[in-house]
């Protein structure tokens, strides 16, 4: 069982969080660590990493599955959807009202207790799509 810590908010820790807060691309820790850059020109990439597990760890964000092997990171904790382009690999965030009943549908149906779910959508994103249709 995992003890939660509340750490510090450091300024390092902040800009992090602020400036996955401000874009909506779902970025990796790589692409996060050039954008906070721009900001913090000292901070290390493993800087970025460590912050991004202990800001995950507290709650104030969220890891999205690896599945093309690269973690992404979502500034938006409330409860929602995204879609993943299956070419180029974009996540987006799908402006739909969750299901809250789903839990509990699918506790009923299997026992289990749920303690969450991650429902991702899969399709061709509109950048994507007009070079798969030749």
């Amino acid at each position: 069982m995992q003890v939660e810590r509340k750490h510090r908010m450091t300024r390092q820790r902040q800009v992090i969080l602020e400036e996955l807060r401000r874009v909506k691309t779902h970025p990796t820790a790589d692409e996060l660590y050039f954008i906070v850059r721009q900001k913090l020109p000292r901070i290390s990439l493993a800087t970025v990493y460590r912050n991004l597990d202990l800001l995950y760890q507290e709650g104030k964000i969220l890891k999205l599955p690896a599945v093309d092997g690269v973690m992404r990171f979502d500034g938006t904790v409330t409860p929602h959807y995204h879609i993943r382009c299956t070419k180029c690999g974009r996540v987006s965030d799908v402006m739909l009202d969750v299901d809250l009943n789903l839990e509990r549908k699918v506790a009923r149906r299997t026992g289990y207790h749920v303690t969450g779910y991650v429902l991702e959508f899969e399709g061709v994103c509109p950048d994507c799509a007009p070079r798969t249709e030749h």
